[in-house]
């Protein structure tokens, strides 16, 4: 076949009522305003359940696999370059989200993902048919299954969809998010650094650091998390693209697998390969396993972060009320002037909500059976979903609350002089026993440490040395002339 001139047609279809589809079951009535085909509108009809759509994210992946595959199968010959062309031209629009109103399915569908595949290869082949002033459902000059969907099956390029998605979230929302929340944690560090504080154990006075020493901590475990999931998501730039059915690679040309891989990760700019093993890549979902796995947490520092700050903010009267958080919004229908700590809140529903999602992700990967994971719609919806949340919950609380808390200087002095627990400091002069009454005379009598050692025999001169609040949070080092008794 010549090629046909390709028209310069918007996307969009202006008919009304319905067109006959057919499949390899029959015949289908389809809404004529919409591109898909016999296969979408099959699962429409059969997998009508809940709100749950199947994420644009893995169709707008979709895109880069069926654009990769058209270059591909044209540069083998298998498929003729004006075909090639006018698939890429398509995928490009899938890419870019303009066809987004056609890709409609839930994510309750066959496990496989086979419906979600075929919806891609319908909407594109009637789009390209528009595109030569064909007539929609013909199937000519572009067929979805045989054209479209040339050397591949759903089994191998779901899952690829599913690592492109992934990735994409990760690389470009996730992990840049998480960095920025981790920053502006150091930089809260940094700020503090000489602010003297009382520790907290069992939720129970112990002795003293800086407020830049503990936000440090929070910093450090989302460096860490930001790490793990870092290493962790190397695992989705394996692809089990060219295994087709079940990872044999049959009706796929020798090698397809490997050239498609580095033609995705030229068009993506990600590094991606062929996965060594493709019954492995195939019969499971073990990285996005993972991935979640490292989701999760990332989710439990962040929620331990979040807990933290919404505890030293309690109050204003009668909390912890070290921290001072924004007033970003009215915290009570009822109570007059009340304000909340919101983004706290909210990232730890988020964080619970994460974690439920890893359940899911690591029970559908462990229901694998055989050759084929087919469990994988449930997979991608809560990877993706988790990451969303995680990305955005972090920007929030990051904008909202961290970058502008403050210090309640006056409660962390009044804490200082009310401490008991400094007397641990004593401890290795005057003797464990000695400390112990020195601080249970303290706490009986309501006194301040420092009059009930002078009361016990501590010589002033002696205490003044040894408990010093800022040299006790840097054993060892010289005390610089700053802090709280600044």
């Amino acid at each position: 076949m010549s090629a046909p001139r390709v028209q310069d047609v918007p996307i969009g279809l202006a008919d009304t009522g319905a067109r006959t589809e057919s499949d390899s079951l029959g015949e289908v009535e389809v809404p004529a305003e919409h591109y898909w085909g016999a296969q979408t509108q099959r699962s429409l009809i059969h997998f009508d359940i809940g709100d749950d759509r199947m994420p644009k994210a893995v169709y707008h992946a979709y895109g880069y696999i069926k654009k990769a595959a058209a270059i591909v199968n044209a540069r083998a010959g298998r498929l003729p370059h004006w075909q090639a062309d006018l698939i890429s031209r398509v995928a490009d629009e899938v890419i870019r989200g303009e066809l987004d109103g056609e890709f409609p399915l839930y994510v309750w569908q066959t496990g496989s993902g086979t419906q979600s595949n075929m919806n891609v290869n319908e909407v594109m082949s009637n789009r390209a048919i528009q595109l030569v002033s064909g007539r929609l459902g013909s199937k000519d000059p572009i067929h979805p299954n045989d054209h479209v969907n040339m050397g591949q099956s759903s089994n191998d390029t779901f899952v690829t969809a599913m690592h492109l998605a992934a990735a994409e979230a990760i690389d470009e929302h996730v992990l840049p998010a998480a960095d920025r929340l981790r920053d502006s944690a150091e930089a809260k560090s940094r700020e503090w650094e000489h602010i003297v504080k009382i520790g907290r154990t069992h939720l129970e006075d112990a002795t003293p650091l800086t407020v830049g020493q503990e936000w440090s901590g929070y910093a450090a475990q989302l460096g860490a998390a930001i790490d793990h999931l870092e290493r962790t998501r190397t695992g989705l730039y394996r692809l089990a693209i060219g295994g087709t059915a079940v990872g044999t690679g049959l009706n796929a040309p020798p090698g397809f697998g490997e050239e498609m891989a580095r033609q995705i990760a030229e068009l993506t700019g990600r590094p991606f390969t062929g996965a060594p093993n493709k019954f492995a890549a195939q019969a499971s979902c073990d990285d996005l396993v993972r991935v979640s796995a490292a989701l999760r947490a990332l989710a439990v520092p962040l929620f331990k972060f979040a807990n933290d700050l919404r505890w030293l903010a309690s109050g204003p009267r009668t909390g912890l009320r070290e921290l001072i958080l924004p007033a970003n919004e009215p915290g009570s229908s009822i109570m007059p002037g009340k304000v909340n700590p919101t983004q706290a809140e909210a990232m730890l529903m988020v964080a619970i909500q994460v974690t439920g999602n890893d359940t899911a992700v690591s029970m559908a990967g462990a229901e694998g059976n055989f050759e084929l994971n087919a469990f994988r719609p449930v997979i991608i919806k809560n990877v993706l979903h988790s990451a969303r949340i995680l990305a955005d919950m972090m920007d929030h609380f990051r904008t909202y609350l961290v970058e502008g808390a403050r210090l309640n200087t006056e409660t962390l002095r009044h804490n200082i002089d009310r401490s008991i627990m400094m007397v641990t400091a004593l401890s290795p002069v005057v003797g464990y026993d000695q400390a112990a009454r020195i601080a249970h005379h303290a706490l009986d009598k309501g006194l301040a440490l420092k009059d009930a050692a002078l009361e016990c025999g501590v010589a002033e001169d002696l205490y003044d040395k040894i408990v010093d609040p800022e040299r006790l949070t840097r054993p060892g080092v010289p005390s610089p002339n700053g802090g709280n008794r600044r």
